[in-house]
């Protein structure tokens, strides 16, 4: 089809426009580098039903405007979930004190046979007031585990009826609009973690 010189020019300035957007967007989207793993749009929204340490039942919303950490454990665990506590409080402890009461671990138990709310909040109020402990019968735990692509398993019981339970230490972080942003993983320092969840807090 033929085009004259002027609709040409005029088109070749609104293709100009229209690149430098896309551009424009592409580094505003980037623009910060963390540290964490970027998964924002790779997994769904924060969302679930679950029951806190008073025994009432929560979902994402009972959080909302805070920045989120969901880590899957029990209180049986022998280290992983422990030293995954303590090194997410001590984060969150380096954070502008301003900033610390914006961020809140959801620590999900998957072994709903022993963690009753009680013993969670037991376990939880050890760690630190910025760590909430949530439980469920296994069904909702598969549904929400397959949600966030992980996964956990029991090991047969002993003589004694204990058991262990497997699971990822992967640590998924939402910001205070309940979308997936960062995937955290245990070689990041607790350094490393404060810069990214006080750039989230501020920026929410």
């Amino acid at each position: 089809m033929f085009m004259s010189p002027g609709k040409f020019t005029q088109y070749l300035k609104i293709s100009l426009l229209i690149l430098i957007s896309v551009i424009t967007i592409g580094c505003t989207q980037d623009e910060h580098e963390w540290n964490g793993k970027n998964i924002t749009g790779v997994m769904p929204d924060l969302e679930f039903e679950l029951v806190n340490t008073d025994s009432k039942p929560v979902t994402a919303e009972d959080f909302a405007g805070q920045v989120r950490l969901m880590f899957f454990g029990f209180t049986s665990c022998p280290d992983i979930c422990p030293a995954t506590l303590s090194y997410l409080q001590k984060a969150i402890k380096q954070m502008p004190e301003e900033l610390q009461e914006d961020v809140t671990v959801l620590f999900v138990s998957v072994d709903p046979d022993r963690d009753t709310p009680e013993k969670m909040q037991q376990y939880t109020g050890f760690f630190g007031d910025n760590i909430a402990g949530l439980v469920a019968e296994e069904k909702p735990l598969r549904e929400l585990a397959k949600r966030y692509r992980t996964t956990f398993g029991y090991g047969k019981p002993d003589s004694s009826g204990h058991y262990d339970v497997s699971h990822s230490n992967a640590i998924y972080v939402f910001d205070t609009e309940g979308k997936v942003r960062l995937l955290l993983r245990s070689e990041l320092t607790s350094e490393q973690v404060t810069e990214d969840l006080t750039a989230l807090a501020a920026s929410g």
